[in-house]
């Protein structure tokens, strides 16, 4: 997925910094919609786990943007970092989804 003509440090600019900033992005949205609304089709619990988590990948995002703005955007992430948020805002987008589709009928 290189492109040749990028050296490391741009193209981790030039593709990571975006992605982290979608991250960012996603993750306020879907904390907005946990804090703010009652998700009839969720408990109250499955609703404060998944608030919680949100929080938590935040906390991690934040402190891996940290990192990343320190280095000079010259260090990269693990993909073993990314996936977890990756799959959190998946199920986020799925929740938003389903709290539309309800507020439709």
């Amino acid at each position: 997925m290189s492109d040749s003509n990028l050296p490391g440090t741009e193209l981790l600019k030039t593709v990571l910094d975006p992605l982290l900033e979608d991250f960012q992005h996603w993750f306020m949205r879907s904390r907005h919609l946990l804090e703010t609304e009652e998700l009839s089709f969720m408990s109250p619990q499955q609703q404060s786990d998944l608030l919680l988590r949100v929080k938590q990948a935040q906390d991690e995002l934040n402190t891996a943007k940290m990192l990343f703005n320190a280095t000079d955007k010259q260090v990269g992430i693990d993909m073993a970092t990314l996936m977890p948020w990756h799959d959190l805002v998946t199920e986020c987008w799925n929740v938003a989804m389903r709290f539309r589709q309800g507020r439709e009928v």
